[in-house]
């Protein structure tokens, strides 16, 4: 088991800090500091170069290597994307980590965001986040964000005519439309047979594409229109935020993902344990997986319930994340791949990606097959991202200190902040960072009367998100961030109190 690097976690004794500056002066690089036992719950980075960022440390398990040749280990480029949050996590934010848990980029935000992510966009790789007022009843209201790799704004995009977006889900078609899904309020909905109103009011679950650059409305669809609410597995006796009220509507649908299949759309509906496939013309069904009014027979241990997270996959297969709760049904969540045979309308499981400890999800999660077919899992509710080979074996299980996370995805990502690095120097070490560079190999460390007469202290390989390194007694210090071939990317410098 590896855990994180705390720049900051071990204090330097007199006797080390001589030992350091020692290998300092020999060109040398200084040993990384590891924590000794597992973060404690809730516990945060510290950095001294970006005091305000305090994000959940990370566990990693790396289990073991596949059994077999291929697909091989995940490339260490390709970086997990997650967005703490909830009373326990020492800080919300999105967050960029590499494969030993270490941040690579940090950005605060102001309530709970959903959705975290790169996609593309007009061509170019982009992040995607939600942000906005998010319910008691797991639903919000707001917009979703789009950021380049530079990591500013390019627009932000929401629903039009009815609720704005809800944080479950947008994804970027080719034709640069974006799959939103709302939740707004109707009323009139007999809801007798639920133990509520006869004329009481529910949640519907609507669906719009939206032209990112116009906010023009390209296709609507409504799940009061074309699903009953007998379809439903909610109940209000489970629910103490629904009583059929308007200010308490009933969630009989509650979609948490919308993606493209071919020329219709998959949509998950929580509530009705269902998948739905619907006609982009028409609006219509072309069928229901799962739930009371499936159109398949669900063999062998094919049920899932209370699922996010609904995928077509290239070889035809449908992934989610099953959750199994709630209130439970199952004994743990897990991901599952079903075999969909339309011809004969029968629904298999191919394979099922289970928890090394049995953990049960009872809200969030997602499912998302890399391209070298490798399984990255999202426990949603419950702190955990995890990765497994194409058959489902475990490979990497890591932990958040603190705090839950929507969804998880492994992805490769460029960043090129136009921020520039911070450096700090306190007692003669010096502090060096650079929120969300991924190009950065090394740093190069120069010391000196003053920039014109600094000459080279050291360089040393990029140690997590802080790399720290001893520096001589100056008035000048400052660090440069060098690339793969050595080339300066950016420079950072400080004047320090020293009379020498």
């Amino acid at each position: 088991m590896s855990y994180e690097r705390i720049t900051r976690a071990v204090a330097l004794s007199g006797a080390a800090l001589m030992l350091t500056a020692t290998a300092c002066q020999s060109g040398e690089e200084p040993s990384s500091a590891r924590p000794s036992e597992t973060p404690t719950p809730g516990a945060g980075w510290e950095f001294t170069t970006h005091p305000n960022l305090t994000p959940p440390l990370v566990d990693v398990s790396q289990t073991r290597a596949p059994a077999t040749e291929a697909p091989a280990r995940p490339a260490d480029e390709d970086l997990f994307m997650v967005a703490p949050k909830g009373e326990e996590s020492p800080m919300t934010a999105l967050m960029i980590a590499d494969s030993e848990g270490d941040p690579v980029w940090v950005h605060p935000v102001e309530g709970n965001s959903y959705n975290f992510r790169t996609q593309e966009y007009n061509g170019e790789q982009v992040l995607t986040w939600w942000r906005g007022d998010n319910s008691t009843q797991g639903h919000g209201k707001g917009e979703f964000v789009i950021m380049n790799n530079s990591y500013e704004v390019i627009t932000t995009v929401t629903t039009t005519g009815t609720a704005r977006a809800d944080f479950h889900e947008i994804t970027i078609t080719d034709d640069g439309t974006a799959l939103l899904a709302s939740y707004p309020t109707v009323g009139g909905q007999d809801l007798t047979e639920f133990d509520g109103p006869k004329d009481g009011y529910v949640l519907d679950g609507v669906i719009q594409e939206v032209d990112i650059a116009t906010g023009e409305v390209l296709f609507e669809w409504s799940a009061l229109d074309h699903v009953d609410l007998s379809e439903t597995e909610n109940s209000m006796e489970d629910r103490d935020e629904q009583d059929g009220s308007e200010e308490k509507p009933f969630d009989f649908f509650h979609i948490n993902s919308v993606t493209e299949d071919g020329d219709s759309l998959l949509v998950s509906a929580r509530n009705t344990h269902a998948i739905y496939r619907i006609d982009r013309e028409t609006g219509e069904l072309d069928w229901t997986l799962g739930g009371n009014a499936s159109d398949f027979k669900m063999t062998g241990d094919s049920y899932f319930a209370w699922q996010h997270d609904a995928q077509r996959q290239e070889d035809g297969t449908i992934t989610l994340f099953d959750n199994q709760s709630s209130p439970p049904i199952g004994d743990q969540s897990r991901g599952l791949r079903l075999d969909v045979d339309t011809e004969n309308m029968t629904a298999s499981v191919v394979t099922e990606y289970l928890p090394p400890d049995g953990r049960l999800a009872a809200s969030q999660g997602n499912l998302q097959v890399r391209d070298n077919g490798n399984v990255v899992i999202g426990w949603g509710a419950e702190p955990f991202y995890s990765e497994y080979t194409a058959e489902g074996e475990l490979l990497y299980d890591a932990k958040l200190s603190g705090g839950d996370n929507y969804r998880a995805y492994r992805l490769p990502w460029e960043g090129d902040p136009t921020r520039p690095p911070r450096l700090e120097v306190e007692d003669r070490m010096a502090y060096v960072s650079w929120n969300g560079a991924t190009e950065v190999a090394s740093w190069r460390f120069l010391g000196g009367p003053d920039a014109e007469d600094a000459t080279e202290v050291a360089t040393v390989p990029r140690e997590g998100f802080e790399t720290t390194m001893p520096v001589p007694d100056q008035p000048y210090v400052a660090a440069e961030a060098l690339d793969a071939d050595g080339n300066v990317l950016d420079t950072v410098s400080v004047q320090t109190d020293s009379d020498s």
